[in-house]
């Protein structure tokens, strides 16, 4: 069981990030596919995926997110991903904002990749620290 969940969990990490870089591209190309139904519900879809898969292996581990360092780095994470996922791609004013929140949430994503791979708050990082 824990097997799957976790593939699944990392297959929809996978899914949502290209997901999501596709859709940048679109609005940084101004492509009307931005705006189709399906690119609107799809992505809600997989991302309810990945938060039920991630929910589930803490529940396997017996884990809450309060009892690891690195486990409340990745929730911050995922907080901060989509506050500026929602700014990149639907509620950032101007295009500068949008631009600018979509960088910020390819690097936010890049730092939680690297806390759930290394397991430490320091991410990419904690490949020099130890």
């Amino acid at each position: 069981m824990y097997t799957s969940l976790k593939t699944l969990h990392a297959l929809t990490a996978l899914v949502t990030i290209a997901g999501f870089l596709l859709r940048g591209y679109w609005m940084l190309t101004g492509n009307a596919r931005l705006n189709a139904k399906l690119t609107r519900v799809l992505p809600h879809v997989i991302d309810t995926l990945f938060l039920v898969s991630g929910i589930a292996l803490l529940v396997l581990l017996n884990g809450g997110p309060l009892t690891e360092a690195w486990m409340l780095a990745k929730i911050a994470g995922l907080v901060a991903y989509i506050v500026l996922g929602m700014l990149a791609l639907r509620r950032g004013r101007t295009e500068a904002i949008r631009n600018t929140a979509f960088v910020a949430a390819i690097a936010v994503f890049a730092y939680t990749y690297g806390v759930a791979l290394s397991k430490s708050p320091l991410s990419w990082l904690a490949v020099f620290a130890g």
